[in-house]
């Protein structure tokens, strides 16, 4: 089952680099007939979709290697570099972009044949689109944060991209030549604050963030109705790591009660867990019932 689905985000992963490649060809040839620094630092952020796509491709592979002795917990966190090296990309062509704003807001230059540019570009937009929900879907079902972040980040560039239309529209019709510019700032900036999001949330799992509360809550319930033969269920923890989910707590059963039925409890509250959590380790400490807290899990 996991061969099967590392084989299918890695699968995504390479069209994702296909399709890129695809939009900043047509992104640039919208630029090249209208001459556009907005259009221009449109087609400047899809060659760090082009480029991200590649790290993702190489992250994605890495993550889905086995456990080994230098990594016994696995590979999992490699998509977390990814999205950060994404994150800093986004950054750079920010800044590039500025720069390009700057230069054409001091020379402002007429945009030739806006309409013909606006058509090429809401072109790629489309296949934007549906290639983000496409990717944001299959990041949330494989619990991929690199196919999660090139989702994200190739939605803001569809967001980006409908604004610069939009703007250009404005621009053709007005004759202001100074909106160019404008605009290719605004994306700028956009792109600056969705890196920003991009990177946090992959420091985050890097730091080990547990699991959100919802999910947290759905844990513990798990716990408490499978645990029935213990006498409670304490300092539960959990955190992410890409797609890996581990659970760790203590669990008291009475002193006397023999190993083999402690056991055959853990192994309930486990299957339960995975069928939750594809895929989630769980780590149950078992003591004796001197060790109770009385502030733990209730035990149903």
């Amino acid at each position: 089952m996991a061969d099967d689905s590392g084989r299918l985000v890695k699968r995504t992963a390479m069209m994702t680099i296909a399709v890129a490649c695809l939009v900043l060809g047509i992104k640039y040839a919208a630029y090249w007939v209208t001459g556009s620094v907005a259009l221009f630092s449109d087609a400047l952020e899809s060659i760090v979709n082009v480029v991200a796509g590649l790290v993702a491709l190489w992250a994605v592979s890495v993550s889905y290697k086995p456990a080994d002795v230098d990594h016994p917990y696995g590979h999992t966190k490699a998509e977390y570099f990814s999205a950060v090296v994404e994150g800093v990309l986004i950054v750079v062509a920010a800044l590039v972009i500025l720069r390009e704003a700057y230069g054409a807001y001091l020379v402002p230059r007429a945009i030739e044949a806006p309409m013909l540019g606006i058509a090429i570009n809401g072109v790629a937009t489309v296949i934007n689109l549906f290639w983000a929900l496409h990717l944001l879907r299959q990041g949330r079902a494989h619990r991929s944060p690199a196919l999660d972040a090139d989702g994200r980040h190739i939605m803001a560039d569809v967001v980006t991209s409908v604004g610069v239309l939009t703007g250009l529209a404005i621009a053709g019709a007005t004759g202001w030549a100074i909106l160019d510019p404008a605009l290719a700032a605004l994306v700028a900036l956009n792109i600056l604050r969705e890196g920003w999001k991009v990177v946090a949330a992959s420091l985050s799992g890097l730091m080990d963030q547990a699991l959100d509360p919802a999910d947290d809550t759905r844990a513990r319930e798990i716990i408490s109705a499978s645990a029935q033969g213990a006498i409670e269920v304490h300092d539960v923890r959990t955190r992410i790591a890409g797609r890996a989910v581990f659970i760790e707590f203590h669990m008291v059963v009475p002193s006397q009660m023999r190993v083999v039925d402690a056991h055959a409890i853990c192994d309930r509250i486990e299957d339960a867990l995975q069928d939750a959590f594809a895929g989630a380790r769980v780590l149950i400490h078992v003591e004796p019932e001197g060790e109770a807290k009385q502030v733990g899990v209730p035990v149903l």
